[in-house]
């Protein structure tokens, strides 16, 4: 459409580590939510970061959008998907 301006994708972050299996659980969601709404996605290890270990060791597997903490433990498929197409 005419005059429309095209937002930049968002970007969804999740904060986990290795052997997780909430984690992987996060994963699956936000991979496939993502692949639905063009977000892209990142990942970091809280082994392999101090202070995001300090942060979140006990919330993990935690989802940021756009930098801002969404939710920890589990993903809701929908709350997610509005939060990306808001």
């Amino acid at each position: 459409m005419a005059g429309m301006t095209t937002t930049p994708p968002k970007t969804v972050t999740l904060i986990g580590k290795p052997g997780c299996h909430l984690c992987d659980d996060a994963r699956a969601v936000v991979e496939r939510v993502a692949a639905q709404t063009g977000a892209e996605v990142t990942e970091q290890d809280i082994t392999q970061d101090a202070e995001l270990y300090d942060r979140y060791w006990e919330q993990i597997p935690v989802v940021l959008v756009d930098g801002e903490q969404h939710t920890f433990w589990r993903v809701d498929e929908q709350r997610l998907r509005a939060a990306l197409t808001a």
